[in-house]
């Protein structure tokens, strides 16, 4: 179906504005295009019921964790989030990833500990990763502190942020822990070489791009031959059997769409419950756009349900 008219307004507004690509900046100038755009697009942040910051041993060096407990939660455990944003490993932070913490953490109504995992060029793979499995590892560990139950914890994020939930849930298998019950898969980045026709049709300036893709891949893997890890590249992974449940979303207009897709299925041939739930007519990112975009705020619900759910 066509550009939905909600998106295409957007897309006519930043050619309006000729603002140019993330992939076209400096690093530090796209870090903060990447987070205005972002606040701009999320729409109000939801009041919750407390939100504390936690600065946790990380492999390397201190890492920041932001955690959420929801507006007007009854005393006892809730079921534990741990939330990943995107950015494509380079871009992004903890206030990137706010407003939906904030929303997952009301509609589910569980504990979300956001992670702010080290980023790429200078920590390049598998930096974030290790950082993910710490701040896990610390989030299950200290889940009575939290006020959350640690035997219902699932994993989730956003583009890079799905893939290294899809990350953590493969390494977690490989060690042993921690316990993971689901996962959130929005628009995952799965391959680093794919080459499907959704890489190959979307090449628009004005919205996420292969160049984009390419682009972000380059300054995460410090060396392409990395990219064939599984932990970089969760596609490729030798089995996925016994991996938690998922839930995966992807979007119409994303060069990512096919491999998340394929990822979904061959998590359902490895005998993992799945979900998969495309958006017609939404570009990448619009999970994100829950201000401006109908389908974000809904497929924020969607995602709030499917956790609510299988974290009963």
């Amino acid at each position: 179906m066509p550009l939905h008219p909600q998106a295409e307004a957007l897309r006519r507004q930043r050619a309006a504005a000729g603002t140019p690509p993330l992939y076209t900046r400096t690093l530090a100038e796209a870090r903060a295009a990447d987070l205005a755009d972002t606040r701009a697009a999320a729409g109000s942040p939801e009041p919750v019921g407390s939100v504390a910051e936690f600065t946790v041993d990380g492999p390397g060096g201190p890492l920041p964790l932001r955690v959420y407990r929801p507006a007007g939660d009854a005393a006892g455990q809730l079921p534990l989030l741990i939330y990943l944003f995107g950015g494509g490993w380079v871009l992004g932070s903890l206030d990137t990833g706010d407003a939906i913490c904030r929303r997952l953490t009301n509609a589910v109504g569980c504990v979300t500990v956001s992670v702010g995992y080290r980023l790429a060029p200078e920590h390049p793979f598998p930096a974030a990763v290790h950082d993910v499995l710490a701040a896990a590892e610390w989030a299950v560990g200290h889940a009575a502190e939290l006020g959350a139950d640690p035997g219902r914890t699932a994993v989730g994020g956003d583009s890079a942020g799905g893939n290294l939930a899809a990350a953590l849930t493969l390494l977690a298998r490989e060690r042993g822990g921690p316990a993971l019950r689901h996962q959130l898969l929005v628009y995952p980045n799965t391959d680093h070489a794919a080459d499907t026709p959704s890489v190959r049709e979307h090449d628009d300036p004005l919205l996420f791009n292969r160049r984009s893709v390419a682009w972000y891949w380059g300054h995460y893997l410090a060396d392409p031959a990395d990219g064939a890890n599984p932990l970089a590249s969760p596609l490729r992974a030798p089995s996925l059997v016994g991996l938690p449940s998922a839930t995966v979303i992807t979007a119409e207009y994303d060069p990512l769409r096919d491999e998340g897709e394929e990822y979904a299925e061959a998590l359902r041939a490895a005998g993992v419950p799945v979900e998969l739930r495309r958006y017609d007519g939404m570009p990448h990112g619009f999970f994100a756009m829950s201000g401006v975009l109908d389908d974000g705020r809904a497929a924020q619900q969607y995602a709030a349900d499917r956790l609510r759910e299988a974290l009963r």
